[in-house]
C-alpha cells in the first residue's frame, strides 16, 4: 500500500488543477480560458494564504511572509507580492497575476508528472496515474485513482451535512465560480443549495472567489486593448523570396519570422488575409495551451463531404480525439510493425528485386510505391499498388480545393477526379473480400481489424460513413511516410560518407539474417537515428498545420481575434538560428549531448499539441528499416549528378518529379 494522500503534500492549486481534469477528453473541462486562468491565479493566492504568506479578505491583501515555499508555481506569484510596494485587494492581484496563469499551469502539470501522480500522453494528454491506493478521509484505503479520491472528497462535502476542511471549502468555492460543477456531478436543488451554504463557509474561500469572479466579468481581461498591431506582408515580397521559388516553406517562415515578428499576415489576391504564427514559443504556446483556443473540426466539413464522412480523426476534438487516439494506439505503434517485420523484409526484397544496376529511376515513384507494397500488406492485408496513385491523387485535390483553397472547388468534379475518385470504393471491396472473421482468424492484427472493432464497438465514433476515409487514409500513409522517405533516401545518397556510416551499421544488423524489433536500438543505428532526426528537421513533409480560432487569444503580446483561420509554421524554428545554429547545414551531430538541439519546443516535425503524429514511432522504426535495407543490399547515387533539390511545397513537402536514384552497385544478392 502507497502512503496516505496527506504524504504526497499536494498544494491546494494541485488539488484544484486534478479536480479540473477530465479524464474523458484528457484535459482539462470545457472552461473559457478566460474564466480557468482567472481561478488558477485565486487558486494560487488562496494557498498562499493558507501557507500563512498572505493574509486575504474583501478588502485587502497583505503580505505577512515573503520567504520563499520552494512551489515554483506559488513562488512566482509571491516573488510579484513582495516587489510591489504598495497595498491592493485581491481582485487587484488577478487582474495582474492573470498573464501568468498558462506558466502555472504549465509548471503544475509538470510536477504532477514528475511526481508519478499524472501520465503524460503523446498529444499533449493528461489522465490520473492508474493503480495507486490512497487513504480516503476517514483514513480507510479505497482503490481509486488520486483524481477519483479527490472529487470523491468533494463529492461528499457537497452531498453529505459535514463539515468541509478549509481546502476543500476554497476548491468547491473557485469550482462554482467557474460554473463547471453540473459537469462533475449530478446535482439536486438541494446540492445546489448544498454548494451556495458551503461558498459561505470559509472567508479566505468567499473573498476569493468573489475576486476571481469580479475579475471572470471584466471584459478588460478577456481582450487586451494593448496588443501589437499584426504586420502583413507585400504579395510581391513573398512570391519573389529566394524560399518561396525553391519550396522549401520551413526556412521561408524562420525567415519572414525574422524580418516581421512571429505574428503576420499574408493576403493572396481575392481572399482574406491568412495569419501565421511560428516561432519555438510560439510553439510551447501551442503545443500546452493551443486546445482551448483552436479547434480544426470547422475547417474539415467541406473535405468530410467528399468521403462522405462525418467527425474524421483530423476534425476531431476534445473527448471523442482522445477516445479514439487512445483506442487505436496500438494500431499506430511499433510493437505493431515489430511483431511483423518479415512480412516488411519480404515486400521490400520483392520490391528490389527489380532494380537493375546502372539503371535510373523516378524517385518519387520508387519511395511511394515501395512503402506502399509493406504498408498496404502490413496494415490491411490487400495489395493497392495498381490503385495508389489515383487514391492519392484525390486526396491531393481535395486538400486544394476543400482546405487550402488554392484552386477552385469544380478542380475536384473534373471526369479525371471522378475517375480517380472510383479508386476508393475499389480499395474497400478489396478490404471487406479478406476481412471477414473466418479469413483473420489466426492472423496478426493489423490497423483494419481494430477500425472495424472499433465501429462496431463504438458506432458513433467511427461510423459505418467514416470508413472509407479512414481505410484509404493508410494508402495516404504511404504519399506521407514514402516523402519522408524520398528525401532521406536524397540526403543519404548525396552524401557518400554519411551512407557509407549508415551501411555499417546495416551490414552489422544484417550479418546474423534479419534482425528482430529489439535490433533495431539506439546502440544499433545510432548513426542512423541522428540522421533520421536531421532528416525531418530540414526536410518536414507537413510544414505547418491550421486551425480555426474560435476563443480570442494572445500570443507573443499579439492578440488573435476569434472566427479567423491561423497557419501554425511549427517547422519555421527548424531553421532559425537561435534553435539550431547553421541551420542549412546538414549536422547529425545536433542530437548528441549536450548539444541535444531537438530537445527544445522548436523541433516539431511531427506536428504540435494533440494533434501530433499518433504513428511517429511506426513511422520512424519503418522509415529506419528501409534505409538500412537498401543501404545493406544496394548503393544508390542522386541522379542527375548535376541535380539540385526542388521542393513541391503544396498541399504537402516532397522533392519534385525531377529527382531521380541510380543503381550504382549491388552490395550482396537479395535472397530469394
Amino acid at each position: 500500500m502507497n502512503d496516505p494522500i496527506e504524504s504526497q503534500q499536494l498544494s491546494l492549486l494541485d488539488e484544484f488543477i486534478l479536480m479540473l481534469l477530465d479524464e474523458e477528453s484528457g484535459y482539462f473541462y470545457q472552461i473559457t480560458a478566460h474564466k480557468m486562468n482567472c481561478a488558477i491565479i485565486g487558486a494560487a493566492l488562496a494557498e498562499l494564504s493558507l501557507l500563512s504568506r498572505i493574509d486575504t479578505d474583501v478588502e485587502s491583501l497583505l503580505l505577512l511572509d515573503p520567504t520563499e515555499t520552494g512551489n515554483p508555481s506559488l513562488d512566482l506569484i509571491l516573488k510579484e507580492i513582495v516587489d510591489e510596494p504598495v497595498k491592493h485587494n485581491a481582485q487587484y492581484w488577478i487582474e495582474k497575476l492573470f498573464p501568468h496563469a498558462e506558466t502555472i499551469i504549465d509548471l503544475t502539470l509538470d510536477n504532477l508528472v514528475t511526481c508519478g501522480i499524472l501520465e503524460h500522453h503523446e498529444g499533449d494528454f493528461w489522465t490520473v496515474a492508474p493503480g495507486k491506493l490512497y487513504a480516503d478521509a476517514d483514513g480507510d484505503d479505497e482503490d481509486a485513482s488520486l483524481g477519483q479520491f479527490i472529487r470523491t472528497r468533494i463529492g461528499k462535502d457537497i452531498f453529505s451535512d459535514d463539515i468541509p476542511h478549509p481546502r476543500d471549502i476554497i476548491i468547491i468555492c473557485l469550482i462554482e465560480t467557474c460554473d463547471i460543477f453540473p459537469l462533475m456531478f449530478k446535482l439536486d436543488k438541494k446540492a445546489e443549495e448544498r454548494i451556495e451554504l458551503i461558498c459561505r463557509m470559509d472567508l479566505i474561500g468567499r473573498s476569493m472567489a468573489d475576486a476571481v469572479e469580479e475579475n471572470i466579468n471584466n471584459p478588460l481581461l478577456a481582450t487586451s486593448h494593448l496588443s501589437k498591431k499584426i504586420p502583413r506582408i507585400p504579395l510581391h515580397r513573398l512570391l519573389f523570396h529566394p524560399h518561396a521559388r525553391t519550396g522549401n516553406l520551413p526556412a521561408l517562415f524562420a525567415d519572414l519570422t525574422k524580418q516581421y515578428g512571429p505574428v503576420f499576415e499574408i493576403a493572396p489576391p481575392f481572399s482574406k488575409p491568412n495569419i501565421f504564427i511560428s516561432g519555438p514559443e510560439v510553439n510551447r504556446w501551442v503545443r500546452r495551451h493551443g486546445r482551448k483556443y483552436l479547434t480544426s473540426k470547422s475547417l474539415f466539413g467541406d473535405f468530410e463531404k467528399v468521403y462522405g464522412a462525418v467527425g474524421i480523426l483530423p476534425a476531431l476534438d476534445g473527448a471523442d480525439h482522445f477516445r479514439y487516439r487512445k483506442t487505436m494506439t496500438s494500431a499506430y505503434s511499433r510493437g505493431r510493425l515489430e511483431e511483423q517485420l518479415d512480412l516488411a523484409y519480404s515486400k521490400a526484397r520483392e520490391y528490389m528485386a527489380n532494380w537493375k544496376v546502372g539503371e535510373s529511376y523516378s524517385a518519387r515513384d520508387l519511395c511511394r510505391k515501395m512503402i506502399n507494397s509493406q504498408t498496404s500488406h502490413l496494415m490491411m492485408n490487400v495489395d493497392t499498388q495498381d490503385i495508389m496513385d489515383d487514391i492519392i491523387a484525390y486526396k491531393e485535390r481535395a486538400l486544394t480545393t476543400h482546405l487550402l483553397n488554392i484552386l477552385p472547388k469544380f478542380m475536384l468534379k473534373t471526369p479525371g477526379m471522378k475517375r480517380r475518385a472510383k479508386a476508393i470504393g475499389t480499395l474497400m471491396e478489396r478490404v471487406q473480400s479478406v476481412h471477414t472473421a473466418a479469413q483473420r482468424a489466426g492472423c496478426p492484427r493489423n490497423f483494419v481489424d481494430d477500425l472495424l472493432s472499433l465501429h462496431a464497438n463504438h458506432p458513433l465514433l467511427m461510423p459505418e460513413s467514416n470508413l472509407n476515409f479512414a481505410v484509404s487514409a493508410i494508402v495516404l500513409a504511404s504519399m506521407y511516410l514514402g516523402d519522408g522517405f524520398n528525401f532521406a533516401l536524397y540526403a543519404m545518397a548525396s552524401q557518400p560518407e554519411l551512407y557509407g556510416k549508415i551501411q555499417s551499421e546495416a551490414d552489422a544488423l544484417f550479418s546474423n539474417g534479419d534482425p528482430v524489433g529489439k535490433d533495431f536500438s539506439p546502440a544499433n543505428m545510432e548513426i542512423t537515428d541522428r540522421f533520421i532526426s536531421e532528416c525531418f528537421r530540414v526536410y518536414p513533409v507537413v510544414p505547418m498545420s491550421m486551425r480555426a480560432v474560435v476563443n480570442t487569444f494572445t500570443v507573443e503580446g499579439y492578440e488573435i481575434p476569434r472566427g479567423v483561420r491561423v497557419s501554425i509554421a511549427q517547422t519555421a524554428p527548424h531553421y532559425m538560428e537561435d534553435c539550431f545554429p547553421d541551420p542549412f547545414s546538414f549536422d547529425i551531430d545536433r542530437y548528441l549531448s549536450p548539444r541535444n538541439e531537438h530537445r527544445n519546443p522548436g523541433y516539431a516535425p511531427y506536428g504540435l499539441g494533440p494533434h501530433t503524429c499518433l504513428g511517429t514511432r511506426w513511422m520512424t522504426l519503418h522509415l529506419a528499416v528501409n534505409l538500412l535495407i537498401i543501404a545493406h543490399y544496394f548503393t544508390l547515387r542522386v541522379y542527375p549528378e548535376d541535380y539540385k533539390l526542388g521542393i513541391s511545397a503544396f498541399p504537402s513537402m516532397k522533392p519534385d518529379k525531377k529527382l531521380r536514384f541510380r543503381i550504382a552497385e549491388q552490395r550482396h544478392e537479395l535472397p530469394i
